[in-house]
């Protein structure tokens, strides 16, 4: 809870700090980075050049303020608190760190906002920022214990054993431990954060979702490499493993994190998907038809046409495996050598139409892509009556807190 004295002056200024965020984060990470210079190795400095970073710090922090205000705050910040602890935990966070961007973060405030930051503003904001940290500390260090990691050695190194073209600039990587021991157990919808050194000496991690199901003996991750463009540079690290990764490479891999996860019941499962977002279904799919192979599945999947999809042979193993799966897929470029190469599969072309799924009563939804994709998918499974704590999302990259899905 926050202190009496300081909750009014919080609740005064939120609009003030939530109007800047941006701002102030883009000082925050200038000045820290400047500072600290190792910590460029820990930050993805793609989301830094984007600004999606800046944005989801400024977002996270605004919304954790409101909800301790506000009892009207509509911030999921269970969630939320969850979601990051979870993130922080795969890129091996320390707690000493914390004081290091709180020392920055309440500098940048004092700079951007100028003579409106009072001792007593300055106060009331650094007992929300360690209010935050101290409670993400204590998840990240119960999320080390259970994966019996130390913040100081989150990373073990694996060779990968196998590489399998799936798709268009898209493999998945098959990892055994390079030391022979144990594989770590995961859930499906699980991710690890894989750390690289680029050719310019810069040490950067990504996270990557687990896209085969547990029990084989390996980890999958599969990589779609980003291309560049007039607006935006290439993947530095999907283009990395992309050319570099072939079998005999030793990778750096974290233990398994991510808290949007498959539970093992009976409820119908509607997994929705657009791109590379395919990939928590494909772990999904398999653990379903491993696990409990009478569960009905409905796998809806959206790509630009059949030469981008991936994973679409494994899916269809496992599906295979399923009596009660079903799966549509909509390609934005649908041609007849497309149509043909989908066999007896739903295929249809154009954009999902979330109207024309055949949504099971009481389904339980999980969505991964783009959030302006899962944005418009949301609306529309809410407009068929799924209810809203029914629909669960991962975003790959920066959870942005003023609206993701």
């Amino acid at each position: 809870m926050l202190s009496s004295d300081h909750a009014a002056t919080v609740r005064a200024t939120i609009p003030t700090v939530a109007a800047h965020g941006a701002e102030i984060t883009g000082e925050f990470y200038d000045a820290m980075f400047a500072a600290h210079p190792e910590l460029l190795h820990l930050f993805n400095q793609g989301n830094q050049a984007n600004g999606e970073q800046r944005r989801a710090l400024a977002g996270a922090v605004a919304a954790f303020a409101q909800h301790l205000v506000s009892e009207e705050s509509s911030t999921p910040f269970q969630q939320m608190l969850s979601r990051i602890a979870h993130k922080h935990a795969s890129l091996g966070i320390r707690p000493e760190q914390y004081t290091i961007v709180g020392r920055h973060l309440l500098e940048a405030v004092a700079k951007v906002l100028g003579d409106a930051v009072t001792p007593e503003v300055h106060a009331a904001w650094s007992e929300v920022y360690w209010l935050f940290a101290t409670l993400l500390i204590a998840e990240e260090a119960r999320l080390y214990q259970d994966a019996g990691r130390s913040a100081g050695s989150a990373y073990r190194t694996w060779r990968v054993a196998e590489r399998v073209d799936e798709a268009e600039d898209t493999v998945s990587l098959v990892l055994e431990p390079a030391d022979g021991g144990e594989v770590p157990a995961h859930r499906p919808g699980q991710y690890v954060s894989v750390v690289v050194t680029l050719p310019d000496g810069l040490r950067q991690p990504r996270q990557y979702t687990l896209s085969r199901a547990a029990g084989d003996g390996v980890l999958q991750i599969t990589v779609r490499r980003v291309r560049g463009d007039d607006a935006s540079p290439a993947g530095a690290v999907s283009t990395f493993l992309y050319e570099t990764a072939r079998p005999g490479v030793e990778l750096e891999v974290s233990a398994p994190f991510g808290d949007v996860v498959m539970e093992d019941d009976d409820a119908p499962l509607v997994l929705i998907s657009a791109g590379i977002g395919v990939t928590p279904a494909a772990a999904m799919i398999g653990h379903v038809a491993a696990v409990r192979p009478g569960r009905r599945v409905l796998a809806v999947h959206a790509d630009r046409s059949v030469r981008t999809h991936a994973l679409r042979a494994q899916i269809a193993e496992a599906g295979a495996r399923i009596p009660g799966f079903r799966q549509i897929t909509w390609y934005e470029d649908l041609d007849g050598a497309d149509a043909a190469a989908g066999g007896d599969a739903d295929v249809r072309p154009g954009r999902v139409d979330v109207a024309a799924l055949p949504l099971p009563p009481k389904a339980r939804v999980f969505m991964c892509g783009p959030i302006p994709f899962m944005r418009a998918v949301r609306r529309g499974l809410l407009d068929a009556g799924v209810s809203g704590e029914r629909i669960h999302y991962e975003v790959f990259g920066p959870d942005l807190w003023n609206g993701a899905a």
